[in-house]
């Protein structure tokens, strides 16, 4: 039994959105995805962090569920901000029921993985927050992170977010101040891509071991977490 992660799979299998007209690494990602999914055996849990089709609602982006749904291994959502299909945990719940799929939600609560909890919110991200209310929106995503960590009770916790909480030149207090204080020891992220992939905080930093997981950036296979 292993953990992985993934995310930004940034699938479009029933819409116009494939991202295979962006070139390099995205050039037949389906295919790569698939492909790299062959490390997973089905007792394994993979956590895909988000932004993971273009669908705008659960219909449309039941073909790309049907796609995650077939890989292998349990397999563990949580929101990123392109996920326009995501909706409460009821309605997706009845949804993946009357469609077969095996899909659990990570949002506001905590999973449990052996004898470690996983946590995570979708967090937030400086680009993003240009001419909102930032501290309203940093502050509810703390908010929920502490739900889910609070949640996990006395396990040792792993953090998922969509959003990096710190990368070259920019740090998002309030998230890291949830994971000092709960003493979290790995945290992975999503959302980067591109040129971008360079800007990524990994390694220790402030006391938490730090990995990017988006899908072009570990070239559409999962990271493995744990054992």
């Amino acid at each position: 039994m292993a953990l992985y992660a993934i995310g930004d799979t940034h699938l479009s299998l029933g819409g116009n959105k494939a991202m295979d007209k962006f070139g390099g690494r995205w050039t037949g990602y389906v295919d790569k995805l698939r492909k790299g999914f062959d490390i997973v055996n089905p007792e394994d849990t993979v956590v895909l962090c988000g932004d993971l089709s273009w669908g705008m609602s659960l219909e449309e982006a039941r073909p790309d569920l049907a796609f995650l749904n077939a890989l292998p291994g349990r397999k563990i959502l949580l929101k990123g901000n392109h996920d326009y299909w995501w909706n409460t945990a009821a309605k997706m719940n009845r949804f993946f029921q009357e469609n077969g799929f095996q899909f659990e939600i990570l949002h506001n609560c905590a999973l449990p993985y052996g004898d470690v909890a996983l946590c995570g919110t979708r967090g937030w991200f400086l680009d993003e927050e240009q001419g909102g209310d930032n501290a309203r929106l940093r502050a509810r995503e703390a908010q929920r992170l502490e739900l889910s960590l609070r949640a996990a009770g006395e396990r040792e916790k792993l953090v998922f977010l969509h959003y990096p909480p710190l990368y070259q030149g920019y740090r998002c207090p309030e998230l890291l101040e949830v994971l000092r204080r709960w003493e979290v020891r790995r945290c992975c992220y999503a959302h980067l891509h591109g040129a971008s992939i360079r800007l990524a905080g990994e390694g220790e930093r402030e006391g938490c071991d730090f990995s990017l997981v988006s899908a072009d950036a570990l070239n559409f296979v999962p990271k493995k977490i744990l054992e």
